[in-house]
């Protein structure tokens, strides 16, 4: 089991019952699924170039990456409805976890001009966005091999019911929050 669920399943547990003063242990939110997305507007005319994102997302996460079409034709872009444009991942269970921790020990404290991560950025449904602009970030990615430097979504769903229960959650999970 990796370090970060055994900390959720003692310290971050108590802590949010206390905090929050729910009665159940099945009330305490906690994280879901991570999605990571990579919107590719260039695959329109060069197919490398989604080849090459897809191998650097399941280089970063260590899954299999899933394309995404487009679900409807835009003309002044030049999109067909199905065109391959972006590919995602979905994380789950241990590899959700471990990719949480190599995200904030890692990859964030190599961000240039990093002061923390914008706290505004939650949905009110206790969900959180997160847009990294470079792909580089991230130790897996070798420098020299990167043919353009492309930014992801990360986004984190929880079972938060409010943005305060799932703030408290990912600051328990050590997120740089930006102070305001």
């Amino acid at each position: 089991m990796s370090r970060l669920k055994e900390q959720y399943n003692n310290e971050i547990v108590n802590a949010l019952m206390k905090k929050f003063g729910y009665k159940n242990v099945m009330q305490v939110p906690k994280l879901d699924k991570i999605v990571i997305n990579m919107g590719v507007g260039e695959a329109k005319e060069n197919a490398k170039v989604l080849e090459s994102a897809v191998k650097d997302l399941e280089t970063i996460t260590g899954q299999k990456a899933i394309l995404t079409k487009a679900k409807n034709s835009v003309a002044n872009f030049k999109i067909r409805e199905g065109m391959p444009i972006g590919c995602k991942v979905t994380l789950r269970g241990e590899k959700m976890y471990e990719f949480l921790d190599r995200l904030v020990n890692l990859a964030l404290p190599r961000v240039r001009d990093f002061r923390g991560i914008n706290p505004n950025s939650f949905d009110g449904r206790g969900n959180y966005a997160l847009g990294i602009k470079e792909q580089i970030i991230f130790p897996e990615i070798e420098y020299d091999k990167v043919d353009k430097v492309r930014g992801m979504d990360i986004i984190f769903v929880t079972t938060a019911q409010t943005d305060e229960e799932a703030k408290e959650l990912l600051t328990m999970f050590n997120m740089p929050f930006a102070k305001n």
